[in-house]
């Protein structure tokens, strides 16, 4: 995804300094020497270009390391292996890819997927005609049609067929081989659908049902909303309305992942814990439950708590945030609740269900009424201030160990009022402001432990939350041209807490959310370069001069050496 076929310089350089933050990095063909490649690079708020030569036998930074792809040129350039400088000793860190817009909006484009890991996907679904396109990573610019065959492969499975698609430079047609060329990859798809393809050893590749990717860039998310709308939209005017599409199929495909994920939930269904489980068949996962401490070893089930540990384990992070995730309180889980808020050292609690709904006991409070104080067990809380904004009540509270002398934590309880019960808000905006202040708080301690997120069960409403924050923070991280795929992210959230993300509607609502934020995100980024281009306009001719005339060095190769 970061290798853009058909860019200058100077395109690259617009595109790295408007999508891009330092450490974005791209790969263009090279203009001035045909058949070579330019690494373009973001280095705080000018670009560096690094030419790439392709002898025909290896690439190469015209000196360094030789690599048989240009695949694997940049991932070693990627993973602290070796290190760039300019001439002015600054050091050049490739850390973002800046990916490119996919060729073709079609959603069984998987982009930068490899061979072994469509064979995976294809051999998993076990239906001989299921195809995907994705990018060929040995020759940048082309591309590769994966299809299932109902042959025997030498492992004893069905075999994966490869066919390369060529890009034809100058011309943008595609073919297979042969003197049919089509203006696009749908074009191309379409047409074997009907005839099939024939190998050269004299086998025939049927085209039948699309494995549909889930993975899209951020930037390009409102063209998925529309398209997944929109196939919904169609499939209802058809005559067929059994049959569902759009952000109900890939729902439904994700609630027959999560039938596969069995994990024990065996401290949750001892006798000794079912009255402090609200709901007798939503139970935390043994493996990653929060176990309370300092708990009496001669009372059995004293440790328990209906919460789980949820993270990110799509991709490693510095900043990587934990989050807990439970239930609402119950009456006789008060107590456990502020142990584990106390043992985990929490200072944010998000709430997002009101305490009765439709007149249903949703949550008990757990906090005092305001200048007040209640003892929790073995500790203290007391309720400082109470303020309401559109939206949503944020709560100070303090907790205090009643014996132990420590010193007291303030806690931020933030409780969102809009979220309808059996449904969703009308629109994302109030959630994204509520979780820009409660994220906002969470900055302000940085040593704090995870953020308690709940609702009633502590699946649903929590698991929505829960995801579309993680997807803020990778999209705040990694910039606004990351991939990102949501049913990935609800099926790594389910692994560790059951039933992450309850309803369609919720489904929808994440993309929704996502889409809003990176609108925003867009809007407000032109908005800064605008501010800044009338601030600098005396100096618009340096920049490009500049970072056309950089010299790059290659420092170091491997730390062994």
């Amino acid at each position: 995804m970061w290798f853009h076929r058909d860019i200058s310089g100077l395109e690259a350089e617009e595109i790295l300094k408007t999508r891009g933050i330092h450490g974005s990095f791209l790969a263009r063909p090279s203009k001035k020497n045909v058949g070579d490649f330019s690494l373009s690079v973001r280095v705080y708020d000018q670009v560096t270009h690094i030419r790439i030569q392709n002898t025909g036998d290896f690439y190469d930074l015209y000196g360094g390391e030789k690599f048989a792809t240009l695949s694997e040129l940049v991932e070693y350039y990627t993973s602290d292996n070796g290190f760039l400088q300019d001439k002015d000793g600054t050091t050049i860190e490739l850390k973002y890819p800046l990916n490119c817009s996919d060729p073709t909006t079609e959603r069984w484009y998987h982009g930068h997927l490899s061979g072994p890991n469509a064979e995976k996907l294809l051999c998993a679904r076990d239906e001989p005609g299921t195809f995907l396109v994705r990018e060929s990573l040995s020759k940048p610019g082309d591309f590769v049609l994966s299809s299932l065959t109902d042959e025997k492969s030498k492992s004893g499975g069905k075999r994966v067929s490869h066919i390369k698609i060529l890009c034809q430079v100058g011309n943008e047609r595609y073919t297979v081989g042969g003197s049919d060329a089509f203006e696009s990859l749908t074009d191309l798809v379409e047409f074997y659908k009907r005839k099939g393809i024939e190998e050269v050893s004299g086998n025939w590749v049927q085209l039948k049902q699309p494995y549909y990717s889930t993975r899209v860039n951020a930037a390009d998310i409102d063209n998925r909303v529309k398209q997944l709308d929109q196939t919904a939209q169609k499939q209802l005017e058809g005559e067929d309305e059994k049959k569902k599409a759009g952000f109900w199929e890939e729902f439904d495909a994700l609630q027959k992942l999560e039938a596969k994920v069995k994990k024990s939930r065996a401290e949750g269904q001892r006798p000794e814990n079912k009255s402090k489980n609200r709901y007798k068949n939503i139970l935390p996962f043994n493996d990653t439950r929060v176990t309370l401490r300092g708990a009496d070893p001669n009372v059995i089930g004293s440790d328990y708590i209906n919460a789980n540990f949820v993270k990110n384990n799509l991709w490693e992070s510095p900043g990587q945030k934990l989050y807990i995730a439970c239930q609402g309180c119950l009456a006789g889980t008060v107590n456990d609740f502020w142990q584990m808020v106390w043992q985990e050292n929490t200072r944010v609690i998000v709430m997002t269900t009101r305490e009765v709904e439709k007149g249903r006991n949703k949550c008990v409070p757990y906090w005092p009424e305001l200048h007040t104080t209640k003892d929790m067990g073995p500790y203290r809380v007391t309720s400082q201030s109470e303020r309401e904004a559109a939206d949503y009540k944020v709560r100070v509270l303090e907790i205090v160990p009643i014996v132990t002398a420590e010193p007291p934590r303030t806690i931020w309880h933030y409780q969102y009022l809009s979220w309808p019960d059996h449904g969703v808000p009308e629109e994302p905006g109030g959630v994204l402001s509520f979780l820009t202040q409660v994220n906002s708080k969470q900055d302000e301690y940085p040593d704090s432990g995870p953020m308690i997120i709940h609702c009633s069960a502590g699946i649903g409403r929590t698991g929505t939350i829960v995801v579309i924050d993680m997807i803020l923070q990778t999209i705040d991280t990694l910039g606004l041209d990351c991939d990102i795929d949501i049913p990935k992210h609800i099926q790594m959230v389910r692994e560790q807490r059951s039933g992450m993300v309850q309803t369609e509607a919720q489904y929808k609502f994440i993309y929704l959310a996502v889409s809003a934020y990176i609108q925003s995100s867009k809007a407000t980024s032109s908005a800064y370069l605008v501010s800044k281009y009338n601030r600098q306009s005396k100096d618009v001719d340096y920049t490009h001069s500049q970072s056309q005339s950089a010299l790059v060095y290659l420092i170091g190769y491997k730390k062994s050496q």
